[in-house]
């Protein structure tokens, strides 16, 4: 049996901001968040309580951002260019850390360089913390479909981005953000 939806409403709101803050700003994550539940609410009596909730949540989250995909990869490619990440100036405590930093164009490069469905698994796994099957729930996809974009993503990540001129040992984008 599946829990109310006030009990998964307060359990999942703020990761779910939290997450789609980091995707598409501020300002659209309070309306993509509050869209995202207002879409369960009205279809939360149709959910099969042996779904698990948590990807569904998202999934539906994807789908609304998946609208903004196109703002998003300007947003990368300006900050590519400016070096002022967009999204983080409206929290400047995240750009503290010198050491990533230094680094924010060239994972902003990145990032924008990865085709949108690439670039929706990495952040589902770096900035959500959702396992591979979490995210395979989420975007209704096969899990080796979601394990081999992943593992190819991050493939391509590792050979674009550097540390001290030598390889990422791991190219995680969650790895880079801690050090933010």
């Amino acid at each position: 049996m599946r829990p109310s939806f006030e009990v998964v409403f307060e359990a999942e709101f703020p990761a779910l901001h939290r997450y789609l803050r980091r995707r598409v700003g501020a300002s659209t994550a309070d309306d993509l968040t509050a869209a995202t539940f207002a879409t369960a609410f009205t279809n939360w009596e149709q959910l099969d309580a042996t779904r698990p909730v948590r990807p569904w949540l998202y999934g539906i989250a994807a789908n609304l951002a998946r609208h903004h995909w196109r703002d998003e990869e300007r947003m990368l490619r300006a900050y590519a260019r400016t070096g002022i990440d967009p999204v983080l100036a409206e929290n400047d405590d995240a750009l503290d850390r010198l050491e990533a930093r230094s680094r924010q164009r060239e994972l902003a490069t990145a990032l924008a360089s990865l085709r949108r469905s690439e670039r929706e698994i990495l952040l589902l796994h770096a900035w959500a913390e959702f396992s591979d099957s979490e995210i395979a729930s989420a975007l209704s996809l096969p899990l080796g479909t979601v394990k081999s974009r992943l593992h190819r993503t991050r493939e391509r990540l590792r050979n674009r981005l550097s540390i001290g001129g030598q390889s990422a040992a791991n190219p995680s984008i969650a790895t880079v953000e801690e050090r933010r």
